[in-house]
């Protein structure tokens, strides 16, 4: 939906009408097309970016005289979000190129290959300022408002399923509709190769792209795809929340337990 310029004439009226057209068109194994990417990058960079974040966050408490505080867990999970999405991002690329109508790729790595043949390396990294600058606002307000639910619906701050549940959700459905403009950009910038627009092919910044899609589409083009957005992100921030916290809270009353 996002998609400025694509090779395919269909222009999708909503969440319900793509994914009608798509499951009549293509199959109903078009809507996981790419999700091998995901998956093949997502473990890698989860485990850098928490690995990073417990690091720069531990560094920087030690620098503050062993106070924790959150402009050090702020700064840990800036960083992480930059050496994270630098594994990430050509995985996103390739999900994304795959994603395609009428792409013809028969698999992730031909994908690969193909994009770096035709593009070379920049084609996997043109759109990676444009990640960090949609992710560092997306992770700030994620965790901002997820705590900010956890304490309305539990102040005892005990270990809740449920609250990280609801928390998480909400916190990942806000985050992702007001970022979804920056995530129009970043789809213009990593989808460029395969437009059929000269214009989209030679863009090559944010602010261009930004031009582009404003020129062509108006205010409104920043906002498609929010709904999609929105209904993939909820769970997702859910599922993470509650499980890092789970995690957390397991992790403690072992420690508390040995201690004993």
């Amino acid at each position: 939906m996002q998609v400025v310029g694509s090779p395919s004439s269909m222009v999708y009226s909503g969440v319900t009408h793509a994914l009608k057209v798509i499951t009549s068109t293509e199959g109903i194994r078009s809507l996981w097309r790419g999700v091998m990417s995901v998956v093949l990058g997502a473990g890698p960079a989860h485990a850098v970016y928490f690995a990073t974040y417990e690091q720069t966050k531990k560094m920087l408490t030690n620098a503050a005289g062993g106070n924790a505080n959150a402009l050090a867990a702020g700064a840990a999970g800036g960083v992480a979000t930059v050496v994270s999405d630098a594994l990430m991002n050509p995985f996103d690329v390739i999900k994304q190129r795959m994603q395609l109508s009428g792409s013809g790729y028969r698999n992730i790595f031909d994908c690969a290959v193909k994009v770096f043949r035709n593009e070379g390396l920049r084609a996997f990294y043109v759109s990676y300022p444009t990640t960090i600058l949609m992710n560092m606002p997306f992770q700030s307000i994620q965790f901002g408002c997820y705590d900010m639910f956890r304490r309305s619906l539990n102040p005892s701050g005990s270990y809740s399923p449920t609250t990280h549940v609801i928390a998480g959700g909400m916190a990942g459905a806000v985050a992702a509709a007001l970022t979804t403009p920056i995530d129009c950009c970043k789809t213009l910038l990593q989808t460029r190769g395969a437009s059929v627009d000269s214009e989209v092919r030679a863009a090559s910044s944010m602010t261009t792209a930004a031009k582009i899609i404003y020129r062509k589409e108006g205010m409104g083009g920043f906002l498609r795809g929010m709904r999609p957005r929105v209904i993939a992100n909820m769970p997702a921030t859910a599922i993470s929340w509650t499980t890092y916290e789970y995690f957390k809270w397991m992790i403690a009353r072992r420690d508390t337990q040995h201690n004993k």
